[in-house]
């Protein structure tokens, strides 16, 4: 009998189900290579302008540098390591690995230089830990990262010349690893998610029906390639199965999120995707445009960071005088460890919420349906992808939540990582009785998926359990506040009791007037005053990789008197 609060895939699928006798990343590649379709590389992935050439070209260029690499000593199983820019030797690269039968490793490159001794140190920790043969590296990066006693040896990703009929096939194996996937908010202490080829394979194919991706569809993407969802969701979707996609680099939509903007509506993209901030900062953008055709835009993908419905409707009102469908805001859940997707709601019905009583929900752990002051609005994430089954647990005594009641996510299913690479103690924390605990509270409505927040980060005031999210969100609607660089967390006052702490950027030399405006709008948001607010310089938050905020750092920073004062 299934737990109550439990649900089991899907009903029916919505797109073509995708069937392979070989579970493999190669097998995959080489069937999607002769479909016609393309990549363009674009921006400064292309140096500065435009390249397109066919999947069958990449795979060819992947065969030869694959044959280079197995001259090189690269054999089945080992791990390489990947560290550089979007280009199209970086993602010729990427296939040449699993061609040579490795184990992929892309290192992230920081979303903000602080200190390049930093990103050394914790580059090298990930190359250690990861077990890495070989690291495959950007010419200018190499100055960087010269090898040290006991470090793999380091070769430039220019160095790849090989001939492709020297390439010798490894032999299929499901099982084997096709990535070690660094958790995003891995540093000091490295968390590499193990992907064998039957995972990603799988996600990939639950991703293609749920999405009803198919060969007219054409994806673009300016995601960072050493995050899951720019790596398996927007390049392996396409190149696994066949379809087009312009790929751009991530320092040209923080330089100009437009630059989104205009290759969708010039390329005539339907599929796309981005972190929530992502959607914040090209609805500014969309202000300043007025020859957008985003007509063909079907489908928007929100995902990797919570959602806020608020900056969803924003962007859709922006881009409708553009031609933008509001049906194609696609919000969804997906973690690392789950290779990618967990749940998608269903294409073409666009942005579901769930506006629920905020103090029943603080206060009870049940989410009542609400609506007017005091109500608070939750996206709907869908249903699990075929293959995964979600369930809610009390974090605490294990025991099954019904709907509508809070409770820690959990997840199992075909494309749920076996575990962390040499890291057993972490792997025997994560998983019970065959779940993975996600660490992420929600509960299910509907069978549908809804997050409210990470367990670590919930802020309990007064018997309430707090979101640090609302909070965020509302110190950011202050003007002069930098949207999406905003900073909630809870500390112990002289008495025990917990307050909120909250930090923000902002580039104005007067901070007397946002200071006030801060304490006035949180407090209207969740009715309680921040105990504190600083504000800090613009660009000095602590980020992961992939731009999400550090909230466990952020506050190190704050009691260790390390902030940078605006």
């Amino acid at each position: 009998m299934r737990d109550e609060g439990e649900f089991e895939g899907r009903n029916a699928p919505r797109g073509a189900r995708v069937e392979t006798p070989v579970r493999t990343v190669v097998a995959r590649v080489e069937a999607a290579a002769s479909a016609g379709a393309s990549l363009t590389l674009i921006g400064s992935a292309a140096g500065g302008g435009v390249e397109t050439l066919s999947w069958g070209r990449v795979h060819e260029d992947a065969q030869a540098a694959a044959a280079a690499l197995q001259a090189a000593g690269v054999e089945p199983g080992d791990h390489v390591a990947l560290l550089g820019a979007t280009s199209r030797p970086f993602v010729t690269a990427i296939q040449a690995v699993w061609l040579a039968g490795a184990t992929l490793v892309c290192l992230p490159l920081p979303m903000r230089l602080g200190s390049i001794e930093e990103f050394v140190a914790q580059t090298r920790r990930r190359v250690r830990h990861a077990q890495v043969s070989l690291v495959l590296i950007d010419a200018e990066l190499e100055p960087f990262l010269l090898p040290e006693p006991g470090d793999p040896p380091v070769r430039r990703l220019d160095q790849l010349g090989g001939r492709a009929r020297d390439w010798e096939r490894p032999a299929d194996d499901p099982d084997a690893l096709a990535l070690l996937q660094f958790t995003s908010g891995s540093t000091a202490d490295p968390k590499g998610v193990m992907l064998p080829h039957r995972c990603v394979v799988d996600n990939i194919d639950a991703i293609v029906e749920a999405a009803g991706l198919g060969s007219d569809d054409r994806g673009v993407s300016w995601l960072p390639l050493y995050h899951d969802m720019g790596l398996i969701g927007l390049l392996m979707t396409p190149m696994l199965t066949g379809f087009d996609l312009v790929l751009g680099a991530p320092t040209d939509f923080l330089a100009a999120p437009a630059d989104w903007l205009r290759w969708m509506s010039d390329f005539r993209g339907t599929v796309t995707c981005a972190p929530n901030f992502g959607y914040a900062l090209a609805a500014r953008a969309m202000r300043r445009l007025d020859d957008l055709d985003l007509s063909a835009w079907r489908l928007g993908l929100n995902g990797a960071e919570p959602i806020d419905p608020a900056s969803v409707e924003r962007f859709l009102a922006a881009g409708a005088r553009h031609g933008l469908d509001a049906k194609s805001a696609f919000c969804v859940y997906g973690m690392a460890e789950a290779a990618l997707a967990i749940s998608f709601p269903t294409p073409d019905t666009g942005m579901t919420v769930d506006t629920v009583d905020r103090d029943t929900l603080e206060r009870g752990g049940y989410a009542a349906p609400a609506s007017g002051p005091g109500a608070r609005a939750l996206a709907r994430l869908g249903r699990p992808l075929r293959g995964l089954e979600v369930r809610v647990r009390d974090p605490g005594t294990g025991a099954a939540r019904a709907e509508r009641e809070v409770g820690e996510l959990e997840l199992r299913g075909t494309s749920v990582t076996p575990g962390y690479f040499q890291r057993a103690d972490v792997t025997a924390a994560t998983f019970h009785d065959g779940w993975l605990r996600t660490g992420d509270l929600g509960y299910l409505v509907d069978a549908e998926v809804v997050v409210c927040g990470r367990i670590k980060d919930v802020i309990i005031i007064g018997g309430r359990n707090v979101f640090p999210e609302e909070i965020e969100r509302a110190a950011a609607s202050v003007e002069g506040v930098r949207a999406g660089n905003v900073i909630a967390f809870g500390t112990e006052g002289r008495r025990g009791k917990e307050g909120i702490v909250v930090v923000a950027e902002t580039k104005l030399d007067d901070g007397g007037h946002l200071h006030d405006e801060v304490i006035d709008r949180v407090c209207d948001a969740v009715g309680v005053p921040p105990r504190e607010v600083v504000l800090v310089q613009a660009g000095s938050l602590p980020k992961t990789s992939s731009g999400k905020l550090q909230r466990s750092r952020c506050r190190a920073q704050y009691l260790d008197d390390a902030l940078a004062p605006a």
